[in-house]
């Protein structure tokens, strides 16, 4: 269990010095010769303190924690033989030096280097005492795990412990001689100047401290430091007090975050902004750099500072930020690194060494070991001048905050003040740094692949600036990009992701919704056109798209950049989030078994007052004090009150689950442990929940990052689909199928790689062309803000003037000849007709494209020659798709047609034979489908939407929520605009803005089963009810799932609030298969209830008018909210009866009616709530099957039907009945399958979600 306990803030103590037979051998010679030269010593490891500190007995305390990592012996290295005058004293020490041979070494803690790490410039000893003096390590073990140490270097006279080696014959004038000695505090985390602090007691302590004494009083220190829990990642502070001084201890601010435990502003007071970049940028180019200053203890602090910076992304080579002056030959390392020398060494190394980057700390330059300018790419400019905007900004002076403040007269109150100082300058450098690294790599998330894990880094390169492309192709090809792509393509959400999502552009997120081809909008040439100064030369591909060339300002020769290459720069103003500090109990005055676990009651009785005060104010707060208790226990052998403190975290915030501990706390419990936890149903659950996931076979996460290669050999279907999905342009199977039928060949089907690679290529260049045009200001002003560009001819006759005939993906318009100008031919749904015909020239015909329109140009025809037919395959596509998406409300219709469109044009450009045309028309789908796939769409449908948009293939709507907006917000980060919550397979939760139909979250994971209900509170939250038995919690602001209710053993199938309930908090009830029933405090998240209704199966719930309704399949239940049993509706008896359950039901308690129907049933029964006998009425469904769900809306009943079975299809309908009259009132077409989900957005809309044949979602008007 060792191994998983999170290590207190003590690894290790160690003291280093040189030892005491060499020492006293300069003694005596400096006594007889009298010279004042400064000494350098071979250090040597003198004690090594590790815990634990007390015993137990064996039988507890082995399991518990023998922090006591398995111990390792180093043999110190043999002296040197002692002259002779000194070796009678020697003697008499042999058999106490002896047993010192072998000291104990804490695992995964190296100390071999330690003794030149811990003196750096040698070990001294002077004729005078010099100040003390502190400087910091890291220590780097081969698989990349740290360790920190402080290092406090003090001088101690040789003659008080010398002198004793006379045996009480002291001389009367002692000689004045010192020596250093270097007390090194080991922690897993870096916790630098808590460290140092607490260094700085001990020193108050050794200045008065004997000798022989010392390592005692060092015992005691490193004692109570392993008393010293470390706060998991969040908002809680600790604080210790070690006299004189008391000692915060921050947190990890989230887990993939390092602890800011150090002066994080210190390189901004060394640096001037620019330097700073060119630093940056060395490292993100992973080049060889040495730092050096005169001061040791600047070194590792400034170079810490750098890496922290980089985050998210995490430095990938060797590190050493302290050299020994015996070190130096690691300067010659071929590899990438960072290390620190002293500022003397400086003219050595640059002499000695090629190719280092040298920083010099002290008078803030950076150069190399060959010329004093720096040669390496510089940082995209666009991003430079964010980050230099915003350093002007920084406050980086205490002083300069306190000149209005009255003068501290307490020490740590004035500790305090520069605490809090501190906090808030470190945040805002956080955030300066990670706004720098999001500009540099917005845009990588475009070029992903995630479902194939593939990285399209030329297209990403392409998509640079020119003057960038060298920088981003050096950092592109580093181990430290690698790391961070990883975590791009596991979609982890650090606080890189959180910033790039909320500071993305407008632009941006329109490019992200667009599938396959990209093409730069009309915002995106104003934009550039803003930003964008003209040149005087033009590119030959702009010249050959442009019929115009004479408007040299209407024109600009800049490449298509991403966003990044423009950055605003409004004022950044994030808060800090407010800070708990939680005091910890005095240490014990001494360390004994039985006081430090006097020091561990009290600590849990402070954690179990703090749990009580934050009971309903701050679950984050709560899980950090539940966290610490069950820390705490475990470390008291209370392994069932840890349990159910670890458990408590599911409730409050489960990313600070510790799974390994929990688990290995399992394991080690005894037998009449495990009987008393299966007694307590949380325990139960929670060891059910652990053996489980013991259980399953152990799936190691996909780290690879693969780079799109052409293939090498023919490709059958399968192959090609992968290849297509990998490369990013189509994701839909069946599309890729069509592709696959235009590109392959004769029997057996496949398509061959040049082929494969000539389609690649032309796309390519398609794409590349759209990236080079740019169109006059008078041609943007006639286009929406979100048209492309996808289709432009050569310069052509039309009947309407010489010009290009352009295509975008809402109309087809005509650039004409000589000034640019705009003629609108035609939107698409305003096509009557379009076919090929031809013109008379001289004595030949040329093909022409000929379109008639209800518009204004009535009759259009272009001479596109050659081009002719493929045009008129296209257009007809994305008329056919025009229709198709206004006739069904379904926009992604024309999407799909548009990603037809271009396909065909690949295809005629890359099969150079006359069956070109023939093979694109396969992927005519709407052009040939759209009269099979005709179905009369009523006035009431408004819109659909696709949820499966991000997915190769459509998946089931399990279920749907809506909640609404807020007119005003006092929270000025909250969204105010309604969202709709849609609920995919395993688990997979999509959001949309319910005000403009965009996706704004395209997956948040509620674990990996599939979601049965979900239903949203006031306190902004969303509850899912899942397969798994958990019903998971997600917080509408971050839109992330931290909280889960374990409580449940089976499914949860119904969730539903008490909204007659006038408590400040909410009443919630959940139901699960196995007829169980919870009474929920949706603040405490607490079970206040729990009652069993004893049925086969329990499916749903309802609340009406006080009382529960529940749908056990067979029968529909009415309960009081205590679980007593009111009435029941069970189906008629008889032979005639053939229908097997109800589907659903919908009450209406005013007219004391209950509606039930059946899948197997096209019958609607009515039944009288006061007498359920038999039902009071029966409302034929027409041209229904069955009904899969029900959904009151005002006075109407809403109905999902599914339709009779047709060959290869299973057509739905809504169906709206009138409950007053008791008749039909609307009967609407509404999906290819059947309708799975219904929900209701504020009475005025009505959405339905199919299955996954379709797995779309429509929108009904409520009339």
């Amino acid at each position: 269990m060792a191994d998983y306990l999170p290590p207190s803030l003590l690894e290790a103590c160690v003291v280093v010095g040189a030892p005491k037979e060499k020492l006293q051998e300069v003694y005596q010679a400096f006594k007889s010769t009298g010279t004042q030269e400064h000494l350098l010593l071979e250090p040597e490891v003198l004690h090594v303190l590790e815990p634990p500190f007390v015993s137990k007995p064996q039988s507890e305390w082995d399991q518990l924690r023998s922090h006591g990592k398995k111990a390792r012996s180093i043999r110190r290295r043999r002296r040197q033989r002692l002259p002779a005058a000194t070796t009678s004293s020697q003697g008499e020490d042999e058999a106490e030096g002896t047993e010192s041979e072998n000291i104990s070494v804490p695992k995964d803690i190296d100390l071999m280097a330690l003794p030149q790490l811990c003196f750096p410039g040698g070990l001294l000893v002077t004729t005078e005492r010099k100040e003390e003096q502190f400087h910091f390590l890291v220590f780097t073990d081969v698989f990349g795990n740290k360790s920190h140490g402080v290092v406090m270097q003090c001088y101690r006279p040789i003659w008080e412990w010398t002198s004793f080696y006379k045996k009480g014959a002291e001389s009367s004038h002692l000689a004045k001689l010192f020596s250093a000695y270097s007390f090194c505090v080991i922690s897993k985390y870096p916790y630098f100047n808590v460290l140092k602090d607490c260094l700085s007691c001990l020193l108050i302590q050794l200045r008065t401290c004997r000798h022989s004494d010392l390592e005692e009083k060092v015992k005691a220190f490193a004692a109570k430091l392993t008393l010293v829990p470390v706060p998991p990642p969040g908002q809680l502070h600790l604080m210790f007090n070690l006299h004189p001084l008391n000692i915060t201890l921050p947190s990890r601010e989230d887990k993939h975050s390092p602890a800011v435990d150090f002066d994080l502003h210190l390189p901004f007071l060394c640096f001037r902004p620019q330097q700073l970049l060119q630093v940056l940028s060395c490292l993100l180019q992973e080049q060889r750099v040495v730092f050096f200053s005169a001061d040791w203890s600047t070194l590792t602090l400034v170079s810490e500072s750098f890496l922290f910076f980089l985050q998210p992304l995490s430095w990938q080579q060797p590190y050493v930020p302290v050299l020994a002056r015996g070190m130096l030959d690691f300067l010659m390392a071929p590899t990438a690194f960072i290390m620190g020398c002293h500022l003397s060494h400086y003219a050595e190394v640059a002499a000695e060494t090629d190719d280092l980057i040298m920083v010099n700390i002290d008078n803030g330059t950076v150069s190399t070991s060959l010329s004093d300018t720096v040669d390496t790419p510089d940082i995209p400019p666009a991003a430079a001048r964010c980050f230099i905007q915003r350093c002007q900004s920084l406050q980086l002076h205490f002083d300069v905050s306190q000149c209005h403040q009255a003068s501290c007269t307490d020490i740590n109150e004035q500790r305090e003040q520069r605490r809090v100082w501190k906090l808030n300058l470190h945040h805002n450098i956080q955030i300066i740094t990670l706004e720098l690294i999001v500009n540099i790599f917005r845009d990588v998330s475009s070029h992903l692949n995630y479902e194939h894990r593939v990285f399209h880094s030329d297209e990403f390169l392409k998509s640079r600036e020119p003057s960038d492309q060298l920088f981003y192709k050096k950092v592109l090809e580093t181990h430290t990009f690698h790391s961070f792509l990883k975590d791009r393509l596991n979609q982890k959400m650090d606080a890189f992701a959180r910033m790039e999502l909320s500071t993305r552009s407008e632009i941006h997120t329109t490019r992200t919704m667009v599938e396959g081809a990209r093409r730069p909008t009309m915002q995106e040439f104003q934009a550039r056109e803003k930003s964008s100064i003209p040149e005087n030369k033009l590119s030959k591909r702009l010249g050959m798209s442009l019929p115009n060339l004479g408007d040299a300002h209407a024109i600009s020769a800049r490449r298509c950049t991403m966003p990044t290459q423009h950055i605003p720069v409004p004022a950044l103003i994030v808060p800090p989030k407010p800070v708990k500090v939680f005091k910890l109990p005095d240490f014990p005055a001494f360390h004994t078994f039985l006081s430090v676990q006097a020091y561990y009651f009290e600590l849990i009785q402070q954690l179990g007052k703090a749990v009580f005060s934050a009971q309903n104010e701050n679950s984050a707060l709560l899980a950090r004090f539940y966290y610490l208790r069950g820390l705490i226990n475990t470390l008291c052998s209370r392994r069932l009150d840890a349990l159910s403190d670890f458990q408590s975290l599911c409730k409050s915030d489960t990313t600070i689950f510790p799974t390994q501990l929990v688990s290995c706390l399992v394991d080690s419990l005894k037998n009449e442990e495990r009987q008393q936890a299966q007694k307590r149903p949380e325990l139960k659950r929670l060891l059910f929940s652990v053996k489980t996931d013991n259980e399953k076979p152990l799936v190691e996460q996909d780290n690879v990052v693969k780079k799109f290669k052409l293939p090498c050999k023919r490709l059958d279907k399968d192959e090609f689909v992968r290849c297509i999905q990998e490369w990013g342009i189509v994701k839909d199977v069946v599309t890729i199928h069509r592709l696959f039928d235009a590109l392959s060949d004769d029997q057996p089907k496949r398509v061959s790689p040049d082929l494969f690679r000539d389609f690649y290529t032309y796309w390519k260049e398609t794409e590349s062309t759209a990236q080079d045009v740019y169109l006059p200001s008078e041609v943007i002003e006639h286009l929406d803000g979100s048209e492309c560009v996808y289709k432009l001819s050569c310069c052509v006759k039309t009947s309407h003037g010489v010009g290009k005939l352009a295509m975008t993906q809402k109309r087809l318009f005509l650039l004409t000849e000589g000034r640019a100008s705009f003629l609108e031919i035609t939107k698409f749904r305003n096509i009557q007709e379009v076919r090929t015909a031809s013109s008379p020239f001289l004595l030949v015909r040329i093909p022409s494209l000929r379109i008639q329109t209800s518009g204004p140009l009535e009759l259009f025809e272009a001479n596109l020659k050659a081009e002719a037919e493929l045009w008129c395959l296209m257009v007809k596509e994305m008329w056919a798709g025009r229709r198709m998406a206004d006739q069904h409300k379904d926009p992604q219709y024309m999407t799909q047609a548009l990603t037809n469109a271009l396909l065909m044009d690949a295809v005629v450009g890359c099969v150079h034979t006359q069956k070109s045309i023939s093979a694109a028309s396969k992927l005519a789908y709407f052009d040939e489908f759209q009269h099979e796939m005709l179905m009369i769409v009523p006035n009431t449908l408004k819109h659909r939407i696709n949820p499966s948009q991000e997915l190769p293939e459509p998946e089931t709507v399990h279920a749907l929520l809506y909640t609404p907006g807020q007119l005003s917000n006092n929270d000025s980060k909250g969204d105010t605009n309604p969202k709709l919550w849609v609920a995919l397979g395993r688990g997979r939760v999509v959001v949309y803005d319910a005000a403009s139909w965009s996706m704004l979250q395209h997956r948040i994971q509620v674990g990996d089963a599939q979601v049965n209900c979900m239903m949203g509170l006031i306190q902004k939250q969303v509850w899912i009810g899942s397969q798994d038995s958990i019903i998971y919690i997600i917080d509408t602001n971050s839109m992330f799932c931290n909280k889960q209710l374990t409580d449940h053993r089976h499914e949860v199938t119904g969730l539903v609030v008490d909204t007659d309930d006038q408590h400040s908090s909410q009443q919630v009830f959940s139901c699960s298969y196995d007829g169980t029933i919870l009474q929920w405090d949706s603040s405490s998240l607490t079970v206040k209830r729990q009652f069993s209704l004893r049925c086969d199966s329990l499916l749903s719930l309802q609340i009406q008018n006080g009382f529960l309704w529940c749908h056990c399949g067979d029968s529909i239940v009415e309960l009081k909210k205590n679980g007593t049993t009111q009435k029941r509706v069970e189906f008629p008896s008889g032979p005639q009866s053939t229908v097997s359950s109800f589907s659903s039901f919908v009450v209406i308690p005013e007219r004391g009616q209950l509606w039930t129907g059946c899948a197997d049933s096209s019958e609607l029964c009515l039944w009288n709530t006061n007498d359920l006998k038999q039902p009071l009425s029966r409302v034929s469904l027409p041209i229904s099957a069955g009904v899969t769900c029900m959904l009151r809306v005002k006075d109407q009943i809403w109905l999902g039907c599914c339709g009779r079975s047709v060959v290869g299809s299973q057509r739905s309908q809504v169906v709206v009945v009138d409950p007053e009259s008791l008749m039909v009132s609307k009967v609407m077409q509404a999906h290819s399958d059947k309708i799975q989900s219904l929900c209701s957005a504020e009475d005025r809309y009505v959405l339905s979600g199919s299955a996954c044949r379709e797995g779309k979602i429509a929108i009904w008007k409520v009339e």
